[in-house]
């Protein structure tokens, strides 16, 4: 059942990484994310390589959140004109973190960069969105509604300069704190081998007020078009794409894709960000762990006398 990972340099089951694919995938089509956020992670804990976690998980990612765009498309919950603004802001960000991901590298601190960034980046947003589910629900049971957005109210960030209209998404604003938005998780995801849409999904629904439907399918959009751009560079530039483990992740991500967005049609809005926000805790806390709990296997260099 051991297969050996030529990139990584490391044998595995094989069918343990087709059930990680899969359960990831589900999630990925469930709640519009990348799921790198999850894969990445379990690929570390199980003893692959940072760096070949991290470049591998890209075309995962792009695989997956193409099975899932295409779902959404076909329920025509994908705005094509968003996704693409989003993209190119994407582009950017992703030649940006790659060029991180490579220097950090380089100096040896790309291991102790990863865990604290998960730490911090999934304490924080994942504490955020579980108080924001929960006092959704708390409003919800109350019959507590709350006030629906007035026409021509809209945050001062969409009065900047390049404005353009979205038909699909109801948004009417500038397209620079989109691609900002955009460059930022885009840079994040090629440093940290995630997608981002666990950042770009609250975001544009909290941020810029975007309808939760169309948010999911425009997310896996945005996620297919960077994370495809972010493979080739890690694969060029690093050489740390092991395909091996890429085709294992993206066959079990396909088929776990499918199943997760028929499950996510059925989600309520306030169940879908709690439960997406307790998943964001979960690992942030796991890195946690690891950076301060004692390792089981402890060393300490010191100068022997002659």
């Amino acid at each position: 059942m051991q297969i050996y990972l030529p990139i990584a340099d490391v044998s595995v089951n094989w069918l343990l990484l087709l059930v990680m694919g899969g359960a990831v995938g589900f999630i990925s089509g469930m709640f519009g994310v990348g799921g790198g956020f999850l894969m990445t992670p379990l690929l570390i804990f199980i003893g692959i390589p940072t760096a070949t976690a991290v470049a591998t998980q890209a075309a995962q990612i792009a695989a997956s959140s193409m099975t899932g765009s295409i779902g959404y498309w076909r329920r025509g919950a994908v705005d094509v004109k968003l996704g693409i603004v989003l993209a190119l802001g994407g582009f950017i960000g992703t030649g940006l973190g790659v060029w991180f991901f490579n220097v950090m590298r380089r100096l040896g601190q790309l291991d102790v960069i990863i865990a604290i960034a998960y730490v911090v980046l999934f304490g924080v947003i994942g504490g955020l969105m579980l108080l924001e589910s929960l006092r959704a629900i708390w409003l919800n049971r109350r019959g507590i509604k709350r006030p629906l957005r007035r026409s021509g109210d809209h945050p001062w960030y969409l009065g900047l300069p390049f404005r353009m209209r979205f038909q699909r998404s109801k948004l009417y604003g500038s397209v620079i704190p989109l691609a900002l938005l955009a460059l930022t998780i885009a840079f994040i995801g090629a440093v940290l081998g995630i997608g981002g849409g666990f950042i770009a999904v609250p975001a544009l629904i909290y941020l810029f007020r975007i309808p939760a439907a169309v948010v999911v399918g425009t997310s896996l959009f945005q996620i297919l078009l960077t994370m495809l751009a972010a493979t080739v560079l890690h694969a060029s530039t690093n050489h740390s794409v092991d395909i091996v483990l890429a085709l294992l992740l993206i066959v079990g991500g396909v088929m776990g894709a499918q199943f997760g967005t028929i499950v996510g049609r059925n989600l309520r809005g306030e169940a879908f960000r709690l439960l997406l926000a307790i998943l964001i805790l979960a690992v942030g806390i796991r890195f946690a762990g690891d950076i301060v709990l004692k390792p089981d296997d402890t060393f300490s260099i010191v100068t022997l006398e002659n």
